[in-house]
């Protein structure tokens, strides 16, 4: 396990894959309710689906304010078969599955279905952060017909300060102008090796950012049982939906939010 800048590590062997597995082992990773969810995830890779691959899958460890980059375009299943050193029931897949411990995701849908169908993993404890954000925003219920991206939540939600915003940008244009088929890129530099410090710093930002916007979104909802249940709910039949057969992953209606239909509103 190397680290390429700060508090950033590529899990890309087997002793640093155990490794890995025995530092998310010393933290309680099991936290319920107000208290802040450990661990944020994100998957990146080319046509992220069923019907593409998973190259990398970045992991921000709350406690220890590290991020780790999981190479699966080398490591492959083991990646989440591998059993830990100090807990031999526990691999990373077992986390995965297993409802006690909150996985923070924005928008899972893809993630979820990529993981199912390669490896076989059926998600569960998942908070996702796009689900929380609408169900928390303020106003009538036509406020929340469609649901928002990544980078407008971060945008408007992340408190960046300008310098921050601008640094924000200009890694998120370097990252796009090498994978975004429409920008001249391809997805496959998700794939080489070594990873390229963009696409690393790519990876790396997005993820650090879901801890303050979980923080944002959970403070907004409150103690609103009613919204919490929905986004519960909904999230679970994100999970759901993505494992279907008839899941389809480039949808044009996923912009739509999940209480368009359920509450009766006109689109």
């Amino acid at each position: 396990m190397s680290s390429s800048t700060s508090n950033v590590l590529f899990v890309d062997s087997l002793p640093s894959l155990q490794m890995f597995l025995v530092t998310l082992n010393t933290f309680n990773l099991t936290t319920k309710g107000s208290s802040i969810p450990s661990l944020y995830i994100d998957l990146e890779g080319a046509k992220l689906s069923r019907y593409g691959t998973i190259s990398l899958l970045t992991l921000f460890l709350f406690p220890n304010h590290t991020t780790y980059l999981l190479d699966i375009t080398t490591l492959g299943s083991l990646a989440f078969s591998t059993p830990s050193p100090t807990q031999a029931q526990t691999t990373f897949k077992s986390i995965l599955q297993d409802a006690s411990i909150p996985k923070v995701f924005f928008d899972v849908r893809n993630d979820s279905d990529a993981l199912h169908s390669h490896f076989q993993i059926s998600l569960a404890g998942i908070i996702d952060l796009q689900l929380l954000e609408l169900g928390s925003r303020a106003g009538g219920l036509d406020q929340k017909r469609t649901v928002c991206g990544l980078a407008r939540c971060i945008k408007t939600h992340a408190q960046l300060t300008p310098a921050e915003k601008k640094t924000w940008e200009a890694v998120k244009d370097k990252g796009a102008l090498l994978f975004a088929p429409e920008k001249g890129g391809r997805y496959e530099v998700f794939d080489e090796r070594p990873l390229s410090t963009e696409i690393m710093n790519y990876c790396v930002q997005d993820v650090r950012f879901l801890p303050g916007l979980w923080d944002v979104y959970n403070k907004r909802l409150g103690d609103d049982r009613k919204w919490i249940a929905l986004i519960e709910e909904a999230t679970l039949e994100r999970v759901r939906d993505s494992q279907s057969k008839d899941y389809v992953p480039d949808s044009k209606m996923k912009v739509f939010g999940p209480w368009t239909q359920v509450l009766a509103l006109p689109v």
